[in-house]
């Protein structure tokens, strides 16, 4: 079972040592490490008080921030997990609560069942495609809950929308956490957010809103439907080079069975210009559902 998202895994330390994993944070009773990515980590813990158990992602801001930016990345931390624990809705992993404990910043969360959305990327585990656009067109409800409440993510991408077969629901996961990428590279020179899925005023470090989180989340919707991300390069140079200035290969390209009204969406969505794409995430979701029904019918 995945829980979570989490960057490219990488060794890191927990707490003061090296592998050490904390027996509490706060008030939360620590029972096994779920993953761990190149920043945090995150572990199964339960909070005795209610008997709830929580996902707990811990992140060890001392040792990845400068003396010079630790305050700043500190308050930023509180100050977006309280922004996420106001968000209520399904389709919104939900914040419980946010702390600092063992020279470690944490914020307990609702546990989720299910694997991330990352594990149908690959061309030999693709969903259907109605599927696909059914799901995305609930993340993008989710996302325009979000947007209305003045929270942008930042960090949209396949690995951080768990979904469970089994109930056929998805959640967004890592409100919250986006906003400290903003602060560039961390001590240990690791570089936070997904640049694959970024927009290209988010890339170019200009202010974000809702309309750049629509255009990770075309990326997203094209990466599950082709198992190929639409834009490539060798570099990250190359990477942003693309993403600011050429067209992602067209959708029926790789999968012409798709209706051209699915690859028109996919197209509204990765447009360069904040002011061409949907603006907002109800406006998508509509133009999604328009399309499942589609391709419910075609049986794709």
């Amino acid at each position: 079972m995945s829980v979570h998202s989490f960057h490219n895994t990488q060794g890191g330390q927990t707490g003061s040592t090296a592998g050490e994993r904390p027996g509490k944070l706060g008030r939360y009773l620590i029972e096994r490490e779920l993953g761990r990515g190149a920043m945090a980590t995150v572990y199964l813990g339960r909070d005795p008080n209610i008997n709830r158990v929580v996902a707990i992602k811990a992140l060890p801001l001392a040792r990845e921030f400068s003396d010079d930016d630790l305050d700043e990345a500190r308050q930023r931390f509180f100050r977006e997990a309280e922004s996420a624990g106001r968000l209520n809705h399904p389709g919104i992993v939900t914040v419980y609560d946010a702390g600092e404990d063992h020279d470690l910043a944490f914020i307990a969360m609702e546990y989720v069942k299910g694997q991330p959305l990352s594990d149908y990327t690959q061309t030999s585990t693709l969903l259907p495609a109605s599927k696909v656009v059914e799901t995305i067109a609930k993340v993008a409800e989710a996302l325009a809950h979000a947007h209305r409440q003045g929270v942008v993510h930042r960090d949209i991408k396949p690995a951080n929308i768990m979904y469970d077969r089994t109930t056929d629901t998805q959640k967004i996961s890592d409100f919250g956490i986006a906003r400290l990428t903003d602060s560039g590279t961390t001590k240990s020179g690791i570089v936070l957010g997904t640049p694959s899925f970024m927009s290209p005023e988010q890339l170019e470090g200009r202010p974000v809103q809702g309309t750049s989180d629509l255009f990770s989340l075309g990326v997203a919707l094209y990466q599950l439907l082709t198992g190929q991300l639409p834009f490539r390069a060798d570099s990250m140079t190359g990477l942003m080079f693309k993403i600011a200035n050429e067209p992602h290969p067209p959708l029926r390209s790789i999968r012409p069975d798709l209706p051209g009204m699915l690859e028109a969406i996919v197209s509204r969505a990765l447009q360069k210009s904040p002011a061409d794409r949907y603006q907002t995430g109800s406006e998508m979701a509509m133009a999604l559902r328009d399309c499942s029904r589609l391709l419910v019918a075609r049986g794709l």
